[in-house]
């Protein structure tokens, strides 16, 4: 009889390391530009719009606030009329919010990739990002709460880091650690109480912490 031979197993490797990121009040601090963006949809349909009270609820689809100030029959317009106003308003008012460049690069550092799942549309979340220099690996629009699941699993995300209780629920709905930062309209307490596994001051601390929970995570 001959000598069997056993195949040796493959080495397991490692997933590659992908964290998303929310934009609105994560990366961007998006609150003057929507504001001047509410100001010149308000002057242009001569409709009262309280912009500064529309900036407190940033998060959720553009549809939802809209609801505030138009009819259900209205909507679909106001939101085609917004979206097309949005890059010549708001774009350049928008700044970084702190730690935003070097919580994507602190990913990609550590040889992973950052990318962003947003409820915001692509185009003008690309523009947001390009304006600013922050050079994510991918970015995902349109998707809002729950629904970011579905990229962030596709895109095989261990972690998802966002400032809303809806960022919460999509990270958890993937499988994904939740990552929060109390920079939205959510407190600390608000995001705990929604299941955040790690609320982090802002995304200054995230490089930090990123580094640990990959070392850990590879021991």
């Amino acid at each position: 009889m001959g000598t069997m031979t056993s195949t040796p197993p493959e080495p397991t490797i490692p997933p590659q390391l992908t964290v998303g990121f929310d934009l609105d009040m994560t990366l961007i601090d998006s609150r003057p530009g929507i504001k001047a963006a509410y100001q010149a949809l308000s002057a242009a349909t001569g409709r009262f719009i309280d912009a500064d009270q529309a900036i407190t609820r940033l998060g959720p689809p553009l549809e939802e606030e809209l609801a505030y100030w138009f009819t259900p029959e209205e909507i679909p317009e106001m939101t085609d009329r917004y979206r097309q106003m949005y890059p010549s308003h708001a774009i350049e008012p928008t700044p970084a919010m702190p730690g935003a460049r070097e919580a994507i690069k602190a990913v990609q550092a550590l040889g992973g990739r950052a990318i962003v799942v947003t409820a915001k549309n692509t185009p003008n979340a690309i523009h947001h990002l390009e304006h600013l220099g922050i050079e994510p690996d991918a970015v995902i629009g349109w998707l809002w709460a729950e629904a970011k699941a579905g990229a962030l699993r596709e895109h095989g995300a261990q972690i998802y880091v966002g400032d809303h209780v809806g960022d919460v629920r999509g990270a958890r709905t993937a499988g994904a650690l939740s990552v929060a930062v109390p920079t939205g309209p959510c407190p600390e307490d608000e995001l705990r109480a929604a299941g955040a596994d790690v609320v982090l001051p802002d995304l200054t601390a995230l490089p930090q912490w990123l580094a640990e929970y990959v070392a850990t995570r590879e021991v």
